[in-house]
């Protein structure tokens, strides 16, 4: 028994040792690592962590190190460099082919993705996006925002009317994913898609099991022993996706006749996601792997992103007073006694309702739907800086650190200040580099979504804020400073709110009258 303890504590030992050396260096010298590493265990009790606290460490591990490239040492992760400099972060974007997925991403990963274009490289990836393109079109965006939209905008105002009449609390993160999720089943899959289904629970248990794998190195030994519900889930997202694919199959082998007539049935859309992804790939299990991710990508990230909006809104609402100004000057016509239902696709553009778009795109930066960023070497590389990587080493950028950089942003990097993306005018939105604001990604895999998710969140907030007093409920919040404290995310692969947003609902007419 002493030998077996003496051969596994050498052996721990030995794995944390290998994460501290590493032939990575800067200039031909060995790069800084962030205070408060340690021997053996290096930095990997951060991850060990919750998530929200990784993310805070990496804050302050840039501004100790002047957010100049450090490195970190954590076991199971290999050689690790953490790059915080915009042209750094170009040079990995830019470069899709040298800088990829990888192993370690794709082992962690692959029982929730598969496939999909979240975990794949290659050629395998480019006929995902392919697919992806086809679906993102100009013509298919301007049908998301005045056709499928508004009815289901409809439904969520029903809701709200309902909460508002009875005094209830209502949860906003889970109101926005049902939206989120009833529109992409509708204009991506045609099918009618709450988010009750046993699959959307099952997602985000499997998504959260799966984060915490990229910060638990004995995540294996955890899920051997408590795993039994995760892999519950992770067959319950493999069958709702394994249906999607069998449904859309099935529409397409059998046309509906009404006598001797062929009656096609009408989609909103020219192309909707699953039929384009059915004609570019004809292995049905990378469909379905598919259809999964683009179907968290298009629900989670925006939901999300929707729900710190309105939480930061709430917590500031003389933007909210800013923002009522704003729709009613561009369209003086509508009532506090009905719905915004002038809004459409044109008016959503940022040229019209710039406003409301800074608003969203100052939330991303503060609270970006992936926080954290990942990939693998292929070849030995140097980046712009100077540091050399060796092949197989890692990179990792935080969107989150990046967004809180006072060399990107300035001295009030931390404050939520919507008017930093607006011209002197006030009527122009501000442009910065994807590179120095990677929310979206860039080069080659910039996100396909992104114009969708703007103008798809603008019309919710602008419909929403122009017809409802929101407050929220005060609580008590773990890791907070007491009642009403800082609310976290929770640990997942993208940013959801823990314990969701609660709030009361009033009708502003009421308010004003």
């Amino acid at each position: 028994m002493y030998v077996i303890l003496v051969c596994f504590t050498l052996a721990v030992a030995l794995w944390f040792l290998q994460g501290q050396r590493s032939a990575i260096r800067q200039h031909g010298k060995r790069l800084p690592r962030p205070p408060g590493t340690l021997p053996f265990a290096g930095n990997g009790l951060w991850f060990l962590q919750p998530r929200h606290k990784l993310l805070d460490w990496f804050v302050g591990a840039n501004h100790q190190t002047d957010f100049s490239t450090f490195e970190i040492s954590v076991p199971s992760l290999p050689p690790t460099v953490v790059i915080s400099d915009p042209k750094n972060v170009e040079h990995v974007l830019k470069n899709n082919d040298i800088f990829v997925k990888g192993s370690f991403f794709r082992s962690r990963s692959w029982d929730l993705f598969g496939n999909g274009i979240i975990n794949a490289d290659g050629e395998l990836w480019k006929i995902q996006r392919k697919a992806g393109l086809r679906f993102f079109s100009n013509a298919n965006l301007k049908t998301f925002i005045d056709a499928a939209l508004p009815p289901i905008l409809d439904a969520t105002e029903r809701s709200l009317d309902q909460a508002a009449d009875g005094q209830h609390v209502v949860d906003m993160q889970g109101i926005f994913i049902e939206l989120t999720t009833r529109l992409m089943g509708k204009m991506a899959y045609d099918m009618d898609m709450p988010a009750s289904l046993p699959f959307s629970q099952a997602f985000d248990l499997a998504s959260g099991a799966i984060g915490d794998r990229f910060q638990n190195p004995f995540w294996r030994i955890k899920e051997s022993i408590l795993g039994a519900s995760l892999r519950r889930a992770f067959f319950e997202v493999k069958r709702f996706g394994n249906s999607i694919v069998s449904s859309a199959v099935g529409k397409r082998a059998r046309p509906n006749i009404a006598g001797d007539q062929l009656v096609e049935e009408i989609h909103p859309l020219q192309d909707n996601l699953i039929n384009s992804l059915l004609d570019h790939i004809s292995d049905h299990q990378v469909v379905a792997d598919a259809a999964m991710n683009y179907l968290s990508a298009g629900r989670d990230t925006t939901a999300q992103s929707l729900t710190w909006t309105l939480y930061l809104l709430l917590r500031h609402p003389r933007y909210q007073d800013s923002l009522l100004e704003e729709i009613a000057r561009v369209l003086p016509s509508a009532s506090r006694s009905s719905s915004l239902h002038g809004i459409t696709y044109d008016t959503v553009l940022p040229s019209s309702l710039p406003y409301a778009h800074s608003i969203f795109t100052e939330t991303l930066r503060l609270y970006p739907p992936v926080p954290f960023e990942l990939k693998e070497c292929t070849v030995p590389t140097t980046f712009p800086d100077g540091t050399w990587l060796p092949e197989g080493s890692a990179v990792i950028w935080v969107p989150w650190a990046m967004g809180r950089s006072r060399r990107i942003w300035g001295d009030d990097s931390e404050l939520f200040r919507p008017e930093r993306w607006l011209g002197l005018s006030g009527s122009i939105m501000l442009q910065k580099s994807a590179f120095e604001f990677p929310v979206f990604n860039a080069g080659p895999r910039s996100c396909l979504g992104k114009k969708l998710a703007e103008l798809l969140a603008v019309a919710v907030l602008a419909r929403l804020i122009w017809r409802y007093d929101f407050s929220e409920v005060l609580e008590k919040i773990e890791g907070g400073s007491g009642v009403g404290g800082e609310r976290k995310s929770q640990n997942s692969l993208t940013l959801p709110m823990e314990g969701g947003l609660p709030v009361r609902v009033k009708l502003r007419e009421e308010i004003e009258s």
